[in-house]
């Protein structure tokens, strides 16, 4: 029946089985949770999941089941379908600062020069690490909740533009928008000097 399938195209295609291949899935979170029921209690887990491909796609997603393989893998599937899209700079760091806030997790991610490594810790890490961030400062603030923590963390990732999105959206060139920042630093320079 399998082969049946495979041969009308039932089966999974090769391009999404190489995009697959790449993912790197990082397990944040697994709780148990108990169901009171006639007989007593009922366990089952909860998994929270972080998957991207280090080039700038991450998504979350979390999972439950009787049993924890099953809860990691429907984790997992939702995160794969909930990936997202993050602009780097030079492909190590982000382009600017963020914020994020989810409920009562607060964080904070920096842009940082090369050599500074992921400095962020927890469910943050995790997030940043998938993403596929070399240089970076995290900081949380407020609810340690792995859940908030990296909804949070995907609040500040998604809010981050790329200087080719904001030439975009004002009608310009690349180089008039980043000029600018150029411009402003060798006037500050000028204004330091004299």
């Amino acid at each position: 029946m399998a082969r049946r399938d495979e041969q009308r195209g039932g089966g999974r295609n090769r391009q999404e089985e190489e995009r697959d291949s790449d993912i790197v899935e990082k397990l944040v979170h697994i709780n148990r949770v108990a169901a009171t029921v006639k007989g007593g209690r009922r366990f089952s887990f909860a998994a929270l999941m972080v998957v991207g491909d280090q080039k700038g796609r991450v998504g979350f997603g979390h999972g439950k089941a009787r049993e924890v393989p099953e809860a990691i893998r429907k984790a997992t599937e939702e995160a794969k379908k909930t990936m997202i899209r993050v602009p780097l700079r030079e492909s190590r760091t982000l382009h600017h600062d963020g914020n994020g806030r989810w409920g009562a997790g607060k964080v904070m991610v920096r842009s940082a020069p090369p050599g500074t490594g992921v400095i962020a810790g927890g469910p943050m890490r995790a997030v940043l690490e998938t993403l596929g961030v070399q240089d970076v400062v995290g900081k949380s603030v407020g609810s340690s909740n792995p859940y908030n923590m990296v909804r949070a963390t995907f609040e500040a990732l998604k809010a981050q533009s790329s200087p080719r999105q904001i030439a975009a959206k004002r009608g310009k060139k690349v180089s008039d928008v980043m000029g600018r920042r150029a411009d402003a630093a060798a006037a500050q320079a000028a204004d330091v000097e004299g």
